[in-house]
């Protein structure tokens, strides 16, 4: 019995943690774009892809290549914000993203070492 608590313990940590996205606080949600984003566990997936990919490349692009990436993200938030709660516009709008994301990253691995 004390061995079973012992490991079910830690999953209850677990299950009580607010849900998140990799970029904004699930419990905090507050437009219709994110509640989705929250509700929808495919998006809230990609998301998280995104996030991180962002995150990899704000760090690593020159800093010309940064600001372009930090305005395309945020015109690209504008158009997600603009889906509201609509779930297939906001997955098109994640697959191009990714598409790019990823696009851009491989590019940039390409390059090796500098």
């Amino acid at each position: 019995m004390t061995r079973l608590f012992a490991l079910l313990l830690p999953m209850a940590f677990l299950a009580a943690a607010p849900a998140r996205a990799a970029s904004f606080a699930c419990d905090t949600a507050g437009t219709p774009d994110e509640k989705a984003i929250c509700a929808h566990l495919p998006l809230n997936d990609m998301d998280v892809e995104m996030a991180t990919r962002f995150a990899i490349l704000k760090d690593v692009l020159p800093m010309g290549g940064q600001t372009k990436l930090r305005d395309d993200q945020e015109a690209w938030r504008a158009e997600r914000h603009a889906c509201g709660a609509d779930v297939a516009c906001l997955r098109g709008l994640y697959e191009t993203r990714l598409k790019v994301l990823r696009g851009v990253l491989s590019e940039f691995a390409k390059q090796g070492p500098q």
